[in-house]
Order: C-alpha cells, then structure tokens, then sequence
C-alpha cells in the first residue's frame, strides 16, 4: 500500500518525474543497494501509478548511471564501478577549477552569506550523521562557488557530473568520521579562499578535495571486492 508520505511525494511535477526521484533518493541512501532488480509491476505498485511513468523514471535513472537496464532481466540498481569513479571525479577534477578560477572574483556579498548559510547547515548535518541531505548540500556549495563562470555550458557539464557523483559523494562522506570532518574544514576553507582573494589557492584545494574523495572510493570498492 501506498503510504501518505510517498503519495505526497509523487503529488506535484510529472509522475514520472517524481518516481525518479524518489527511486534516487533510494539508490543514493541505499536503501536499494547494488544490483537490486528494480522490478516495474511492483514500484507501479508501491507508488500507486501505472507501468509506463515508472518505465521512463527508469530510463531517466539509466541516463544519470544509477540503473542498468539488462535485457532478459530489467532494471537493477547499477554497481559500484572503479573505472566509473575515475572518469567522473577526474573530469571534475578538471572542470570544476577552471570554472572557480572565472566565477570566484565575481562571488558577490549575497553569494557568501549563502554560502556561510550552506556551511552552518552542512556542519549540522554532517555532526548528526543525517545522510540523506550530504548529496545536495554538497551540491548546492559547489554550484554557488561556481555560479559566477559564465561558462554555460561547461556548467552544465559539471552539474550533470556532481548529479552522477551524489551517491558515491555520499558514500565516501560515510565511510568515516574523518572524511566527514576533513569534507567540512575543505569546504570551509574553499569559501575563506575564494572570500579573501585566493584565486589560485582555491583553484588548487579544489582540485585536491576532489582527487582525495576519487582516491577514497576507489579505495572502500577494492578493499570490499577482496573480501
């Protein structure tokens, strides 16, 4: 059955739409771990539509690489990929600083206070171990540090990689309370760097902070696959 929770979820925007959306937040959180077969009759069910919006919200989550649809057997939750890791987080790796080096002069005061206001709630949400708002505060700090570019469609690049990079974001911010904390005193000095003028030095740490969150994943996936 249904419940009231979902039903509201599922309530506004296109219902296909909204059962991507919520089939992400199920696949970034992992409540649907790796290679869960996400069967159509029984999420038309759960969410109380029809086949067809769940058919699509599927191809939609197969384009942000989170399902693979396998013929003879359907959707399943994609697995965790060390070749999909690299290439994501080095092109981020590349783009990203490029981007800060043109948008963070132009940051403007309104800019900051954001900022400071995603700061203070990524540090609550982090201390109290609340994953499920990792992902899109993490997002939310890099779009505005980089809103500035005026590379448009660079932008959108990038925004289509931290969209594929959430769940393993999340991932590698659980892993321990040392990734959680080192996440948090980045973050912070991402903002002082770019507050003060550092172009350059921001440029760089940015570069850093990504190339240590690659390293940390592709990391916990060899060591899970030697167990």
């Amino acid at each position: 059955m249904n419940s009231p929770a979902t039903g509201s979820r599922l309530s506004s925007v296109t219902v296909a739409e909204r059962a991507a959306d919520e089939l992400r937040r199920k696949i970034v959180s992992g409540e649907l771990p790796e290679g869960f077969q996400l069967r159509q009759d029984a999420l038309a069910a759960e969410f109380g539509i029809s086949r067809i919006p769940v058919r699509e919200a599927l191809v939609q989550l197969e384009g942000e690489g989170l399902v693979r649809i396998v013929p003879h057997k359907g959707a399943v939750v994609s697995e965790l990929s060390i070749a999909e890791i690299s290439e994501l987080f080095t092109l981020r790796g590349l783009l990203e600083p490029l981007l800060l080096k043109k948008s963070a002069p132009k940051l403007t005061a309104q800019d900051f206070a954001e900022l400071d206001v995603i700061l203070a709630e990524y540090r609550q949400e982090l201390q109290a171990q609340h994953q499920a708002r990792w992902g899109e505060l993490n997002t939310r700090l890099h779009d505005v540090l980089l809103s500035r570019a005026e590379q448009p469609r660079t932008a959108a690049i990038v925004a289509s990689l931290l969209q594929q990079t959430d769940r393993y974001t999340r991932l590698q911010l659980s892993l321990s309370a040392e990734s959680c904390q080192r996440a948090e005193e980045e973050h912070g000095e991402l903002v002082r760097l770019c507050r003060t003028g550092d172009v350059r030095g921001a440029a760089a740490l940015l570069k850093r902070h990504i190339e240590h969150a690659c390293k940390e994943l592709e990391q916990f996936v060899l060591s899970r696959r030697r167990l």
